[in-house]
C-alpha cells in the first residue's frame, strides 16, 4: 500500500477523462491516438498574447513549423530590452502532439515567465523515427538563437523546455549543443521527461497501470520511435545513459509521484547534480503524468506552473 495518495482534484479530472470511454494509448491506432490527444488537450482558456505567429524554418529533414508566443511583457522588458527566450517541445511519446495540443501550456508559461516561447512542431514517429525528432530539436534551438531578435527575444538568455518526450528532446538538444559547439543554452526545464528507453524502474512498476500514462503506453511509444533496440543505448535517445553529463546548462526537473517516468526525472536530476550541474528538482508526490496541462482544474498544477515560471525567470 502506498503511503501517499492522489490529489483529490486530479482524481476528479482523471475520473472525468475515464468516463469518456477512451482506451489507453497502446490500444489505439496511431491516427486515432493523435486525434484523441488533440481533442483532450487542445483548446480551453489561456492568456492572450501580444503576438502569436506561425512560422517555419528549413530543418535537416525539411520544413519545421514553429509557433512564436510573445506576451505583454512586464517590468524591465517594457523599456525595449529583449525578452528571455524559451524553445518548447511538446510531449506525446514522439508519436502524438501538435502545436495546438501544447498551446495552453505555452501561453501560460510565456505569460508567467515574461518570456518569448517558441513551440516546435517536430516530425513524429513512426513515420519519422529516431533520429529525426532529435535532429529537428537541435536545429530548432540553433534557428531560434540566430533569429530571436526578429521577434523581440534575447538569444543570450536562451532556454529549452518540454514535457515528457518533449523533455527528452530538450535534454537531448542540450547534449547536442555541448557536443557539437551549438548555441549557449542558459537553462533546461525538463517536465516529467523521458530520459531512458528502459521501462524497468521502480516508478514503472508502481505506476504500471497509470493513471493517464501506463507502462504499456510507454513501451508502445518507444517501439515506434526507435529504429531498432540498439537505438535505446544512444544518449540522444536515453540521455540518462550518457557517459558524461558535465558542462550542461542549469536545470529544473519536474516529476510526479504517480508517474511511470518519475524515476527517469529523479535519476537524471541526480546525475546532473553529481556532474556539477546546478539542478532544481521539483517533485509533486500527489500528481500524475501530464498534470501541468491541468492548471485550470488542479490547484497544485497551477502552483507548479508558477514555480516553473519563477525558475525560468531566475535562470534566464
Amino acid at each position: 500500500m502506498r503511503a501517499d495518495s492522489l490529489d483529490p482534484q486530479l482524481a476528479t479530472v482523471i475520473a472525468d477523462i475515464e468516463a469518456e470511454g477512451v482506451p489507453e494509448w497502446h490500444e489505439l491506432s496511431v491516427d486515432a491516438a493523435r486525434r484523441v490527444e488533440d481533442e483532450v488537450f487542445s483548446g480551453g482558456d489561456a492568456p492572450a498574447m501580444a503576438l502569436v505567429r506561425n512560422l517555419a524554418f528549413d530543418g535537416p529533414h525539411g520544413e519545421v513549423p514553429v509557433r512564436v508566443y510573445r506576451p505583454e511583457l512586464e517590468g524591465a522588458h517594457t523599456d525595449g530590452q529583449p525578452a528571455r527566450t524559451l524553445v518548447y517541445f511538446h510531449g506525446g511519446g514522439w508519436t502524438l502532439g501538435t502545436l495546438d495540443s501544447i498551446d495552453g501550456v505555452c501561453r501560460r508559461l510565456a505569460d508567467r515567465a515574461d518570456a518569448v516561447v517558441v513551440s516546435v512542431d517536430y516530425r513524429l514517429a513512426p513515420e519519422h523515427p529516431f533520429p529525426v525528432a532529435a535532429d529537428e530539436a537541435a536545429a530548432a534551438v540553433e534557428w531560434v538563437a540566430e533569429n530571436a531578435g526578429a521577434f523581440g527575444a534575447d538569444p543570450d538568455r536562451l532556454g529549452v523546455a518540454g514535457t515528457s518526450a518533449g523533455g527528452n528532446l530538450a535534454a537531448v538538444a542540450c547534449l547536442h549543443a555541448r557536443e557539437f559547439d551549438g548555441p549557449d543554452i542558459a537553462g533546461q526545464f525538463l517536465i516529467y521527461p523521458i530520459t531512458d528507453a528502459r521501462t524497468d524502474s521502480s516508478s514503472y512498476r508502481e505506476n504500471a497501470d497509470g493513471p493517464l500514462l501506463t507502462r504499456a503506453d510507454m513501451q508502445w511509444f518507444i517501439d515506434r520511435y526507435l529504429r531498432s533496440p540498439v537505438d535505446a543505448a544512444n544518449p540522444f535517445v536515453s540521455p540518462l545513459r550518457a557517459d558524461d553529463l558535465s558542462s550542461l546548462p542549469p536545470a529544473t526537473v519536474v516529476t510526479a509521484g504517480f508517474d511511470p517516468l518519475r524515476e527517469d526525472g529523479t535519476r537524471y536530476a541526480e546525475r546532473l547534480s553529481d556532474a556539477g550541474v546546478s539542478v532544481e528538482h521539483r517533485h509533486y508526490p500527489a500528481m500524475a503524468h501530464g498534470f501541468l496541462s491541468l492548471t485550470d482544474r488542479v490547484d497544485t498544477a497551477e502552483e507548479a506552473m508558477v514555480d516553473l515560471a519563477a525558475d525560468v525567470r531566475d535562470r534566464l
